[in-house]
């Protein structure tokens, strides 16, 4: 039999305490309670906990600080915050610093027994994924994208963290790096999934139209008005509405919409009454938003409102060491859609695919291992397979440096421990790009002095046994 969620209610008042204490233990729950910021975190060292419920105001420190303090010592445990009604700002704060959400007092038990339940399926679908990335580390893979670069691992774990929020998400990033699919995840991950996900591309819309396709319009507002229309924010009610390259908006719509986020109210075209929203913005422009504000492009009070979670993809130039796992994922994909059964690429292949800046980032990529898979005819991928574009002199030529007066053992170590870092300390896919056998290439590592080690986060360890001679 599964043991009852623990569960830690923190408030100086002890009505307050007594009260949750009694409701959540005749609800099946262990509960605990404290008065206190430190006696919370005394009895948070001694016992693990799925869920704390935290009130803002407590007599030695705020909530936002108990936050904060558990999310550094206990990623897993889930907070509710306690705020008063109206405290959207804090609320906002509590959320952007880890806090699963808030609850306005005065609430009632079953808005607390919902927000109580969802928080410990989250804590318990955090935990069921993390063990799953785990499993699955070797491709890298969350939410559909892949990645071992830093960067993207951020990403992945801001979705984790601030999808089961409605904080709006701005998304910066050039074209074909991805920004859709993250869009995708944060509602796919939401509270919000079950409905309406509505993506409107700013920049597809003639300016003339955008206004009556965003908002509706009344039967009779214009000339071919013929019939009432509900516009694309109304559609994403309940859901999640998609704004990509929301620059493209026109100013006085800009104005509009951030009077739709403040109010969650809209006025369709040639209408006098006004209709209730209530969904989840995500933003994408493939433009510096930096720029944006300071050009005028886009409206300062709106990109305060649609930027509490900001997120900036890094194109594919930047993260190399990736382009192999995404090529190889592609390359399975298209291997399926076309009945081929190409096993790997080349070493002469990967090495122009990972030279090449990529100006389309991803998008480009996949249409390059698509075009390599309907030309190969034989089992592995060669760069004579490849785009025109990829079989250049610039992609071809040599990117290798070598300065004057190094040893030759120096560069062979250089050369195997920079390949290593690349494959994530995986022996057999070095030897292969470097073209050694693999017991010669254990040889090697030997010689070298080099061990690999796999840390638990993943990260490779290259250590020579001693220093070079």
């Amino acid at each position: 039999m599964r043991a009852p969620a623990r569960i830690l209610v923190v408030d100086d008042e002890t009505s307050v305490t007594g009260s949750l204490n009694l409701i959540l233990s005749d609800a099946g729950f262990s509960v605990l309670t404290a008065n206190s910021f430190a006696e919370s975190t005394r009895i948070l060292s001694q016992t693990k906990f799925e869920l704390v419920i935290t009130d803002l105001r407590l007599s030695d420190a705020t909530g936002i600080d108990l936050i904060t303090h558990i999310k550094r010592e206990s990623q897993d445990t889930e907070v509710i915050l306690m705020t008063a009604f109206g405290s959207v700002d804090i609320a906002i704060e509590a959320i952007k610093r880890g806090a699963y959400y808030y609850l306005e007092k005065p609430y009632t038990p079953d808005r607390l027994f919902a927000l109580v339940e969802r928080a410990l399926e989250f804590a318990a679908l955090r935990r069921e994924n993390e063990t799953l990335r785990r499993t699955l580390a070797s491709d890298a893979e969350t939410f559909g994208m892949i990645g071992r670069h830093p960067g993207m691992r951020q990403i992945m774990e801001t979705i984790r963290t601030a999808a089961p929020s409605d904080a709006p998400v701005l998304i910066e990033g050039e074209s074909g790096t991805g920004k859709e699919l993250i869009a995708t995840a944060f509602h796919t991950q939401s509270q919000r999934a079950s409905g309406p996900f509505i993506r409107i591309n700013c920049a597809a819309i003639p300016h003339e139209l955008i206004e009556s396709e965003l908002f509706g319009y009344k039967k009779g507002a214009f000339t071919g008005a013929d019939r009432d229309k509900r516009g694309l924010i109304e559609a994403a009610n309940s859901g999640t509405l998609l704004l990509d390259e929301i620059a493209e908006m026109p100013t006085h719509l800009q104005t509009k919409l951030l009077r739709v986020l403040q109010e969650r109210k809209l006025r369709r075209l040639g209408d006098e009454q006004e209709i209730y929203v209530n969904f989840r913005l995500v933003s994408a422009t493939n433009r510096n938003t930096s720029a944006l504000l300071e050009e005028g492009v886009l409206r300062k009070d709106l990109y305060f409102r649609i930027s509490t979670i900001k997120i900036k993809v890094l194109p594919l130039r930047e993260r190399a060491d990736d382009v192999l796992l995404i090529a190889k994922r592609f390359l399975d994909r298209f291997n399926k859609q076309y009945d081929k059964a190409i096993r790997d690429i080349s070493p002469e292949a990967v090495l122009r695919l990972v030279r090449y800046d990529w100006p389309g980032n991803v998008r480009e990529l996949e249409s390059v291992i698509e075009h390599a898979v309907l030309f190969c005819s034989g089992d592995e991928l060669l760069p004579a397979c490849l785009p025109e574009e990829l079989q250049n002199s610039r992609v071809a030529s040599s990117a290798i440096h070598i300065p004057p007066l190094v040893p030759m053992e120096e560069i062979e170590r250089e050369a195997i421990m920079q390949t290593l870092e690349r494959t994530s300390g995986n022996v057999r896919r070095s030897a292969q790009i470097l073209r050694f056998p693999r017991p010669t290439f254990y040889r090697k590592l030997k010689k070298l002095g080099i061990k690999v080690e796999r840390p638990q986060n993943g990260a490779v360890e290259k250590r020579p046994d001693h220093p070079a001679q």
